[in-house]
C-alpha cells in the first residue's frame, strides 16, 4: 500500500494504460482505434524493461517474422534471425512513433486506488482520474529469490537473473546457477564460454530443438495452432501459467541449447536446490526423473507436429522424423556441495520473476501476489491487466501475442465504459 501524501487531481482521462511496453502500447492502438481517450503512463522511457532489465548478450526466443505489433511487423532483412535487446527497444520504440500513441515517459505510478465509478492515479508527477485502468507493467519484474538463499555463507556472492549483465563481474572461481528454463540455461551457457567451472541445479523444465524438421520450433507451435491455445480450455490453468519458459536461445546458427550441449562443454548437472546446512549445499535425487519428464514431453510434442504435418501435407514432409538423445544426467548424482572448499564462488539466481504490484492499492492480489483475473479482465469494475503468461493464449507474454489479447480486451473495455459512462461524472475525494 502507498504511504505518499494524497494530492490535488489534476487531470482526467477515460483510460490510463500503465506501462509502454508491447502490451500497453497495443492497447493504446487499439484504444485509439475506438476514439478511447487514454494515456500510457511509462515510469523510464517506452520498452523501459528491454532497455534495463536485461543482460548484455540476450536476444529474443521467437525469431524476427514473429515480432509482430498491431498494424506493425519486422520489415528488415533477416526474418530467421533473433533479435538482440537494443534492436527490440528499437522496435517497440518505432512502434509507439509509428502508433503517435499519447506515452508520457518518466512517469512513476505511487497508488492507485479506487474511488466512486472509476480510479485515482497518484504520479510522481500530479494525480490522475480515471474511469478504467489497463496494468501493462509486466510480468518480469521483481526476481524470485528461494528463501534458501539467507542460508548462503557470507563469502558467496549472490546475483540474481534480474541484475545479472555479464560474467564479467564475477568473482573468481566457479559458479552454481540455480534453474534450468531459457534463463538459466543461457546463463550457464555463457558463464561457462568465459572460462568459469559452472555446475547447473535442475528442476522442472520445458525441452524443445531450436529447429525440427527445417523449421524453426516457434513455426511449428504457431502453425499447429499451439501458441493460440484458449486460457478456457485448460482445467488446471493455474499448472500451466506457472510453467518454466522453454529451454531455447536464439544464435545466429539456430543452435539447440539443452542440458546435453552444457554437459558436453563440461558443466555439472544437479538436482534441485532443497537447502544449504552448516555451509554445505543439499540438492534433490530427482534429477534423473526431472530430465526423463522433459524428455518425454518433447517427444509428444514431436509427435503432435509429426502428426500435423502428415495430415496437412506440408511441405516440410520432405524432411525426416528426427528424435534427440535423451538427457545424460550422468553416472552418479550429485546430492552436496561444500561452500568452504572453494569450489563455487558465486551463484546465480535463475529461479523465476513475479510482477510488481506494490503500487496497487486495490484489493484484487491473491495470497501469493498475483492480481486476479479472467483472462486479463481484474477483479474490479474497469480494471484490466496484459502481457501475463498465458493469460488469453499460451502466446500472450510473446510480443506477437500482445495483439489478440489487446484487440479482446479493448472490446471489452469499450463496452464497459459505454454502459457506465466516460469521464465527467467520476466522483472524487480529495
Amino acid at each position: 500500500m502507498s504511504t505518499q501524501p494524497r494530492k490535488s487531481v489534476t487531470s482526467s482521462v477515460d483510460v490510463v494504460v500503465i506501462g509502454a511496453g508491447q502490451s500497453g502500447l497495443a492497447m493504446s492502438r487499439f484504444l485509439g482505434e475506438r476514439s478511447i481517450e487514454h494515456v500510457v503512463f511509462e515510469r523510464g522511457e517506452v520498452a523501459n524493461s528491454w532497455r534495463t532489465e536485461r543482460w548484455d548478450s540476450l536476444r529474443l526466443l521467437t525469431p524476427n517474422w514473429q515480432s509482430t505489433l498491431p498494424g506493425y511487423k519486422y520489415a528488415g532483412p533477416e526474418p530467421d534471425a533473433y533479435m538482440s535487446m537494443a534492436e527490440v527497444v528499437d522496435f517497440i520504440s518505432g512502434y509507439a512513433t509509428f502508433t503517435r500513441a499519447p506515452v508520457r515517459t518518466g512517469i512513476e505510478v505511487q497508488s492507485l486506488s479506487p474511488v466512486d465509478g472509476g480510479y485515482r492515479v497518484d504520479t510522481n508527477d500530479g494525480s490522475w482520474s480515471a474511469r478504467a485502468v489497463v496494468i501493462a507493467s509486466g510480468a518480469f519484474n521483481v526476481p524470485i529469490i528461494p528463501k534458501v538463499s539467507a542460508g548462503i555463507p557470507a563469502h558467496i556472492q549472490q546475483v540474481s537473473a534480474h541484475d545479472y549483465r555479464s560474467p564479467n563481474s564475477f568473482r573468481p572461481g566457479g559458479v552454481l546457477v540455480v534453474g534450468a528454463s531459457a534463463t538459466g540455461l543461457q546463463l550457464a551457457d555463457e558463464i561457462q564460454a568465459s572460462g568459469r567451472p559452472v555446475t547447473l541445479a535442475v528442476g522442472e523444465h520445458v525441452r524443445m530443438p531450436r529447429v525440427y524438421r527445417g523449421r524453426d520450433i516457434q513455426y511449428w507451435m504457431h502453425a499447429t495452432g499451439l501458441l493460440d491455445e484458449y486460457y478456457k480450455d485448460f482445467d488446471d490453468l493455474n499448472r500451466v501459467r506457472s510453467l518454466p519458459s522453454p529451454q531455447l536461445i536464439g544464435t545466429a546458427d539456430r543452435t539447440t541449447l539443452d542440458l546435453n550441449r552444457l554437459s558436453r562443454n563440461g558443466a555439472r548437472l544437479t538436482g534441485r536446490l532443497m537447502g544449504v546446512r552448516d555451509g554445505n549445499l543439499q540438492f534433490s535425487g530427482s534429477l534423473r526423473n526431472v530430465c526423463s519428464l522433459a524428455d518425454l514431453k518433447m517427444g509428444r510434442l514431436l509427435d503432435s507436429i509429426d502428426e500435423w504435418i502428415d495430415m496437412n501435407g506440408a511441405a516440410e514432409a520432405r524432411f525426416p522424423v528426427e528424435r534427440f538423445a535423451p538427457t545424460d544426467t550422468g553416472a552418479a548424482a550429485c546430492l552436496g556441495i561444500d561452500l568452504g572448499a572453494g569450489a563455487i564462488s558465486t551463484i546465480v539466481w535463475a529461479t523465476g520473476f513475479r510482477p510488481d504490484y506494490s503500487w496497487l492499492d486495490v484489493p484484487v492480489l491473491d495470497r501469493k501476489g498475483y492480481i486476479r483475473h479472467d483472462g486479463g479482465v481484474v477483479d474490479a469494475p474497469g480494471m484490466y491487466v496484459l502481457g501475463l503468461p498465458f493469460m488469453r493464449r499460451r502466446k500472450s507474454s510473446f510480443m506477437h501475442g500482445a495483439e489478440d489479447d489487446a484487440r479482446d480486451l479493448s472490446e471489452h473495455l469499450a463496452v464497459y465504459l459505454d454502459r457506465h459512462g466516460r469521464r465527467g461524472s467520476l466522483k472524487l475525494a480529495i
